[in-house]
């Protein structure tokens, strides 16, 4: 079964916002200037997520979930001792991207402001899902796993077509694929999230990047 969800707006972290940016936090022109992109970012975010939820099959060294088969080590680690995997994609619409494109070539300072937003946005959408999830599961024992993608480690970004066709993307919350493997809207996520039995660890997937040096690390 797919769910789908029109969440309400994820609550805002600035300090992301200029982490994205790459600014200095202490400039208040900068802070005057986000402030002004919030507000008019507001009225176009469109919150949207699909998701399933299916049992692992592990056969020698490949695992199966959701109609997908994979040898991926980045995946069998995130899910190891898990019984069941939740499989999602997000976006924050399309609207949005209409908005950067547009001050990209009108003004480049706020189109980069907007893109540090949009970065923020869809992923506090995908950490308050998975917030939200955590505290279901925890209520009957479970424990959620961290987030992994396509393109990250291992994966091959060739699964996004997999993930799409299985939550019929497209259609339930107007996320689409092209044949580079870009998503549209481009401020979207596609991930793969494991359910345990043991203890709840981390789901920031900054903790297991072997990239000590990004200047994107939580």
């Amino acid at each position: 079964m797919i769910y789908i969800l029109n969440p309400k707006a994820p609550e805002w972290n600035h300090k992301e916002i200029i982490r994205y940016a790459r600014a200095k936090s202490d400039d208040p022109r900068i802070a005057a200037l986000i402030d002004a992109c919030i507000e008019e970012a507001k009225p176009l975010l469109d919150y949207r997520l699909s998701y399933t939820i299916d049992d692992i099959i592990r056969e020698d060294d490949t695992l199966s979930f959701c109609g997908i088969k994979t040898t991926s080590t980045v995946i069998k680690k995130a899910v190891d001792g898990c019984e069941k995997v939740i499989l999602f994609a997000a976006t924050i619409g399309a609207r949005f991207d209409r908005l950067i494109t547009r001050y990209g070539r009108l003004e480049p300072s706020k189109a980069l402001i907007f893109q540090a937003i949009g970065a923020e946005r869809i992923e506090s959408l995908c950490d308050a899902f998975c917030d939200t999830t955590i505290m279901e599961l925890n209520a009957s024992g479970k424990s959620l796993r961290q987030r992994v993608s396509p393109g990250y480690g291992d994966i091959p970004l060739e699964m996004q077509r997999q993930i799409f066709q299985i939550l019929d993307c497209e259609r339930r919350i107007g996320l689409t694929l092209n044949e580079s493997l870009l998503m549209s809207p481009s401020k979207s996520v596609t991930a793969i999230v494991g359910v345990g039995s043991d203890r709840q660890p981390s789901t920031n997937p900054c903790d297991s990047c072997n990239k000590p040096d990004c200047i994107y690390k939580k």
